[in-house]
């Protein structure tokens, strides 16, 4: 597609109104467009929380955030900050809001729709270019779709925040990092595995360092309850944490935002997954991978990473758990062994010591 023509130092807003995880697999597309504007000055307009994923992102100018319930008078005020104030805008998802805020914000927009519908045709008139998106493909690939539609090289590279100098909560000897705590209970392992994991690890030599968010303490509490490990939870800022992982000799951890940051280091990275299909959210590794993950194995690897699941027939079902809500148990990691998730971590710390 020809190029999408901008100014020589044109503004250009991104709009991420998802999950940390989703944001932080935006930045190859922030990362495109900075590599065909060099001159461009980029936002991010972000939730608020989810911010922190893209602080210090060298690509970016400015982040924005609003809250994930407006009232009607941020909204206008938002309006109001926006309008006409960027070249180009984009939308990374289909919704109205976000879409409806990439068309007020830029002279030019672009974003992607849903197939059919008088609604995605009336997003595809008021959008300068659009493409349809594939929910059949990996979130990271769909989103930089974007780049293609404005006619300009894609990167594959997911961007960390940058890590920090060495931290004095850093550990002096080997560690692993254990991250055990998804943001939606139907994520989890059972505490006995990651029980279980830790004192593996001691067995082997390394310390196992716990991190999470100061909301996950009550959980992190009855997981680590006569635990040997180092509680850094609710303790590191983003920097810090990315320089703790990228330190690690490993990193341990369910479908959540850490995982994919863990991935996006190079480290090796044993990913837990259960009812999400790896096909669309696996982790990505540096540089990508020859080919995509399976919808369901025991063991995979791509790279830097291992993907642990318990194949169940069902799996992977992409519901909230069992019972299809945020709090549900989910059969397929309530039923997944240590002895399995350590096979994994063994093959990722053989990799670690022949490099």
């Amino acid at each position: 597609m020809k190029p999408i023509r901008l100014p020589d130092q044109p503004r250009v807003l991104v709009v991420i109104l998802r999950r940390l995880g989703d944001v932080l697999l935006t930045t190859p597309l922030i990362r495109s467009v900075k590599r065909a504007y060099p001159q461009a000055s980029i936002d991010a307009l972000v939730f608020t929380g989810t911010e922190g994923i893209l602080a210090g992102n060298p690509d970016l100018a400015e982040i924005i955030t609003v809250p994930q319930r407006s009232s009607f008078l941020d909204t206008l005020s938002l309006i109001a900050r926006l309008f006409r104030r960027y070249d180009l805008a984009l939308s990374t998802q289909t919704g109205d809001r976000p879409t409806a805020l990439a068309v007020i914000a830029g002279r030019q927009s672009a974003g992607p729709v849903e197939a059919g519908g008088s609604a995605s045709a009336l997003k595809r008139f008021f959008l300068s270019r659009s493409y349809v998106t594939d929910s059949q493909q990996h979130r990271l690939l769909d989103i930089l779709r974007l780049a293609d539609v404005l006619g300009i090289p894609s990167h594959r590279e997911v961007v960390c925040p940058p890590a920090a100098p060495g931290s004095e909560l850093a550990p002096r000897q080997l560690y692993a990092v254990i991250h055990a705590a998804p943001m939606f209970v139907y994520k989890r392992w059972t505490g006995e595995g990651w029980r279980a994991l830790a004192a593996a690890l001691r067995d082997r030599g390394f310390m196992a360092v716990s991190t999470g968010a100061a909301s996950d303490r009550a959980y992190l509490d009855e997981v680590w309850h006569n635990a040997n490990v180092l509680r850094l939870d609710g303790k590191l800022a983003w920097p810090e944490l990315t320089a703790l992982i990228a330190a690690a000799r490993v990193y341990i951890g369910p479908d959540t935002a850490i995982t994919h940051l863990a991935a996006a280091t190079g480290i090796p990275t044993v990913a837990l997954y259960g009812p999400t299909d790896p096909r669309l959210w696996g982790p990505w590794p540096p540089g990508g991978f020859d080919r995509p993950w399976q919808a369901a194995g025991t063991i995979q690897r791509r790279g830097n990473v291992w993907l642990v699941q318990n194949p169940l027939p069902c799996l992977p079902c992409q519901l909230e758990g069992c019972e299809r809500r945020l709090d549900s148990y989910s059969q397929c990691l309530d039923e997944l062994t240590a002895a399995q998730v350590l096979t994994a971590v063994d093959q990722a710390l053989a990799m670690r010591e022949a490099a």
